[in-house]
């Protein structure tokens, strides 16, 4: 099944390579979700639950256009809680409850720019053979010490059977919500699809989520695994 086609972003404002995801779901009701929203965003549903996602991965190449990558401004580790939504013109796209991430700079730089809820945190990410090690720890600002290890073994990539409906639901995501000036803003989101892989859970001790205002997760998350795309940003619209 062919995923969504992305959109084009004629003038972005960002370009990022998102790369070594992984992407961790679980479900949740949609009520409990809808209330953490503002108004203006619906709960959007996948077989009648919402999903919540906690994705972990490195961002590189992370530059505004006309300029090159710095090496030190431009890498760095990202780790994510998010949700799906809907907004009242039907376009669909993601809310993020956090977004922690290994540079200052990054964080002071989206939170003002983007309003994005971001946290700057003592991270790593580390690639041995076909596994992936996450690291997460919050500084600033609190609650201070919300966590993620992970680790998770990469496995063979998808085949095109198995790149289901629910796959792309929770990873052909070409939109980001956040409000500014107390409303609903987006701003589109271009990359290709996903070359997803399977992957397999080592280890997991986090509460993130469970930060960011939601019960913790119940039972083994949705997995899937990515070495990664290339992303265009752009300029937020109403």
């Amino acid at each position: 099944m062919q995923a969504p086609p992305s959109p084009h972003v004629n003038r972005p404002v960002m370009y990022h390579r998102w790369s070594e995801m992984t992407f961790m779901h679980w479900r949740y009701p949609p009520a409990e979700i809808q209330r953490l929203l503002p108004d203006g965003l619906t709960a959007e549903t996948f077989d009648g639950t919402a999903w919540v996602g906690l994705t972990t991965f490195l961002m590189e190449d992370v530059r505004p256009p006309g300029l090159p990558p710095l090496p030190w401004l431009s890498r760095f580790p990202e780790t994510n809680v998010r949700t799906y939504v809907r907004d009242e013109q039907g376009r669909d796209g993601v809310w993020f409850l956090s977004l922690d991430a290994g540079l200052l700079p990054a964080v002071l730089g989206a939170r003002a720019g983007y309003r994005l809820p971001y946290f700057w945190s003592d991270m790593a990410v580390r690639a041995s053979g076909a596994r992936r090690g996450y690291r997460c720890r919050r500084r600033w600002p609190g609650p201070a010490g919300a966590r993620c290890d992970a680790e998770v073994e990469m496995g063979e990539p998808l085949e095109e059977s198995e790149r289901d409906e629910l796959a792309h639901f929770l990873t052909a995501r070409y939109r980001l919500f956040t409000t500014v000036g107390g409303r609903p803003a987006n701003a589109r989101i271009e990359h290709a699809d996903w070359p997803l892989r399977h992957a397999r859970l080592v280890r997991l001790d986090q509460d993130l989520i469970q930060a960011g205002g939601l019960t913790a997760p119940d039972g083994p998350p949705v997995l899937h695994a990515s070495r990664g795309v290339t992303v265009r940003i752009g300029m937020w619209g109403r």
